[in-house]
């Protein structure tokens, strides 16, 4: 006997091999927008799997309880038109997610265009546990981030530029510095500093351009798309500001790549034991410089970005 109320099913009474059928026949009873809580004496992460393989992805999962003794998890069928989030779209309603997408390698600002579920299943990594772990993260009060969606655009294109920008401006010359000395000592012994060294030269001369094409060119037309509030007039009239969006978005994925294969390379910045002070240094300049660059362009690309595109949309 299987036990129904309030749309739960136990299916710790029901036979192994009754189990996944009698939750499927369950799950396409559902209406858009509802929902069925399973009980089970084990991680029912098979299901998941199985669900999304057969009914594609049109269902949210989260989980309730996680044993030992039992596990609850609802099961929401998705109302028509709905569409997972994207990495990006999760990051900029709220950036404590993107502490998990940085826990797993999950690139949520130049690759932020990728679902979860996408982005997981390129890399090989559990899908369930990623999205339990972005549920958790929604409950942490004590990590609350700046609110950097309601802020205004023009704003916003100011606060990069003295956060952000001043960072770049300041870390550069030092990880040059670091970058070709420590490849200079140790670069017999560890040949990918080598390496390091000149892609340190390669994200130098981008940054530093891409910061200038911006500071010049980007943000001052984002500011007349504000000023201009909801009027086309002669600043903004007869240009677009998807190209050089476009191009920003084009640099931010070659800089990214380029730090992504620092990373590669040094093996998530694992030191070797004959490490000195300078080496030790280095691997901690570009870890600060990596996670600063990661929040930078997740504000423009999945932030300020999208906005002013919206907003050249609207002007009449």
């Amino acid at each position: 006997m299987q036990t129904i109320s309030e749309n739960i099913l136990n299916v710790t009474e029901l036979e192994p091999r009754q189990k996944h059928p009698t939750i499927f026949v369950r799950f396409d009873e559902l209406l858009q927008g509802e929902s069925l809580t399973i009980h089970n004496d084990h991680d029912p992460k098979p299901l998941y799997y199985q669900l999304l393989g057969e009914r594609g992805n049109i269902f949210e999962w989260e989980y309730l309880e996680e044993g030992p003794q039992l596990w609850r998890v609802k099961i929401s069928k998705r109302k028509a038109g709905e569409s997972d989030s994207t990495l990006g779209e999760l990051a900029a309603k709220d950036l404590r997610k993107a502490e998990v997408f940085k826990k797993y390698g999950l690139d949520f600002c130049c690759g932020g265009k990728k679902t979860v579920k996408e982005a997981c299943a390129e890399k090989g990594i559990d899908v369930t546990k990623v999205e339990k772990e972005l549920q958790n993260a929604e409950k942490n009060f004590e990590a609350r981030p700046l609110p950097y969606g309601d802020w205004k655009l023009d704003f916003l294109s100011d606060y990069i530029v003295n956060t952000h920008h001043s960072y770049v401006t300041k870390s550069l010359p030092d990880l040059r510095q670091y970058g070709a000395k420590v490849a200079k000592v140790h670069g017999a012994q560890h040949p990918e500093l080598l390496r390091v060294a000149e892609l340190i030269e390669d994200v130098n001369a981008e940054m530093t351009s891409h910061m200038v094409k911006e500071e010049r060119i980007l943000f001052p037309f984002i500011k007349n798309l504000v000023a201009a509030n909801g009027i086309r007039n002669e600043q903004v009239s007869g240009l677009r500001v998807a190209d050089p969006i476009k191009m920003m978005e084009h640099e931010h994925e070659m800089v990214g790549k380029n730090m992504e294969e620092i990373r590669e390379i040094t093996n998530n910045y694992s030191l070797p034991a004959d490490a000195c002070a300078s080496y030790n240094l280095l691997f901690k300049l570009l870890q600060d410089f990596e996670s600063d660059l990661h929040l930078h362009i997740h504000l423009e690309n999945n932030i300020l970005f999208p906005k002013a595109l919206q907003l050249e949309k609207e002007l009449k």
